[in-house]
């Protein structure tokens, strides 16, 4: 199949080649094709595609058209690119204004608005949007988030161009039966961070040697690394050499997972999926006694908020997902245990929600993650276990679809009695003590997730947890 599509274009352009020669009395024009005969090829081109309906999925190029529409309910008008763009958005009212971006003559209002051609998936000469059409924009004026949404009314013109009234939308309407599939990695620059903590420096690099961040750190291309350092809440009882601290490093390079199965425009596709996946590294120390927690919650400190809105392009419709990341670090404690513990650790995590019409959605989480201590000791009798994670959002065109929490951990423990010397010496103690690091990765599946076309997710789904400890030391507790 694969050699057949090959060949056929190549035939029908050899065949428009040849009747032009044929019939034009200027020799030159056997070379170059008229408009129209460009457009018969790419038509040509087209069906020689056959049922094979796959698009690509990649990052969208800063140059790329910014907009696709289509009209589900007239025959053969797939998804294509246009010179529509949406000046403005009221998410309030749903009212949109849409204008042609290449500057036009002005028109009457009963003028009929030229189509765009949907055969050949290009721009077509500047037009109005009419009632039915579906509108995929990249991040506009207020839509920050893009903008997925179907016409329902043609309010009027004004400055800013065609104003409408516009619905929800899903993207079966525009991809119809098409199949797309890719993972495509977030732009680390393209973050904006909030750091919510005095002491959080932000480090990040790119192709082309562009780096950003501290003198002299070392971040791989692709990475984004985020360094904190912080004092936590000590022990009430707690000499003032054990106070708390806690300081290390998260670097991830996350990637957006986007899967489309078409059925057609009027029913769920075959099968969808959404996700973050990405490596991970992160680095971390705690040392001194920690206060005990309040209860069984444990003290979560966010240090950083970070959020990208990546386009991707999928085929000629660009698919924004939103993307937000909350880095923090997490603490419970008994009070009595003082320790000195630092591990680095690396791996990578997959999270997201899977479609098929046997089974609706269903979770998909995985991490497979390994860490070595650096250094490793806990004196006295008691618990500790810290985490330096952290949770993602993603979500479509401004709707939540999946949360997922990554939350690696340390967790320290000593068992055995400690006695005190009645001259005043140091305290003797006798015990075992262990040191561990582990993994948990939680959270949810929302029902906007139907932005696929797919049936309404009546409730939340967990991700369900995974879970996964190891040993990274131990000994005896003695002194």
């Amino acid at each position: 199949m694969r050699h057949r599509r090959a060949l056929l274009p190549a035939f029908a352009v050899t065949t428009l080649f040849l009747a032009a020669a044929c019939s034009s009395p200027a020799p030159q024009t056997a070379h170059r094709p008229t408009a129209g005969q460009e457009q018969r090829i790419r038509a040509a081109e087209d069906t020689a595609d056959g049922p094979d309906h796959s698009l690509t999925v990649a990052a969208a190029a800063p140059t790329a058209t910014a907009t696709a529409t289509a009209s589900p309910g007239r025959p053969g008008q797939r998804a294509h690119k246009t010179t529509l763009a949406v000046s403005s958005y009221d998410s309030r009212t749903r009212h949109a204004v849409i204008s042609d971006k290449p500057k036009k003559k002005a028109s009457s209002p009963g003028s009929p608005a030229p189509s765009a051609d949907a055969s050949t998936g290009t721009p077509a000469a500047p037009h109005r949007t009419a009632v039915g059409d579906v509108i995929a924009s990249a991040p506009a004026p207020g839509a920050p988030h893009g903008l997925l949404a179907k016409v329902t009314k043609v309010i009027g013109e004004t400055d800013g161009g065609t104003e409408v009234q516009t619905e929800p939308a899903t993207l079966n309407a525009l991809l119809g039966d098409d199949t797309a599939k890719g993972d495509v990695p977030v732009d680390p620059s393209s973050f904006s961070v909030d750091k919510l903590l005095p002491d959080v420096r932000v480090s990040w690099s790119k192709k082309g040697d562009v780096h950003a961040g501290p003198k002299g750190a070392t971040v791989p291309l692709g990475s984004l690394r985020l360094d904190v350092s912080a004092e936590v809440p000590a022990a009430k009882d707690a000499p003032a050499s054990a106070g708390a601290s806690v300081h290390g490093f998260v670097q991830v390079a996350p990637q957006v997972d986007f899967a489309y199965g078409g059925a057609g425009t009027d029913a769920p596709p075959g099968s969808a999926y959404l996700g973050v996946s990405g490596d991970w590294t992160s680095g971390w120390a705690v040392k001194g006694q920690a206060a005990a927690s309040t209860g069984s919650t444990p003290l979560r400190i966010p240090f950083a908020k970070l959020h990208a809105d990546p386009v991707l392009q999928v085929g000629p419709v660009p698919v924004v997902v939103n993307l937000d990341l909350t880095c923090y670090f997490q603490i419970s404690a008994d009070g009595r245990v003082t320790v000195d513990v630092e591990q680095s650790l690396k791996g990578d995590f997959k999270a997201g929600g899977t479609f098929g019409p046997a089974k609706g959605w269903t979770p998909v989480s995985s991490s497979d993650m390994t860490s070595t201590p650096v250094r490793a000791s806990v004196s006295t009798a008691g618990s500790v276990k810290t985490a330096l994670g952290a949770e993602a959002t993603v979500g479509l065109y401004g709707t939540v679809g999946v949360t997922a929490d990554l939350a690696p951990y340390l967790r320290g423990e000593a068992a055995g009695t400690l006695t005190a010397a009645s001259d005043g010496s140091e305290p003797k103690a006798d015990g075992t003590w262990a040191v561990y690091g582990g993994v948990d990765l939680s959270g949810t599946l929302r029902l906007q997730l139907s932005i696929f076309g797919t049936p309404i997710v009546q409730r939340s789904i967990p991700l369900g947890a995974l879970h996964r400890e190891w040993k990274l030391a131990g000994g005896s507790l003695s002194s």
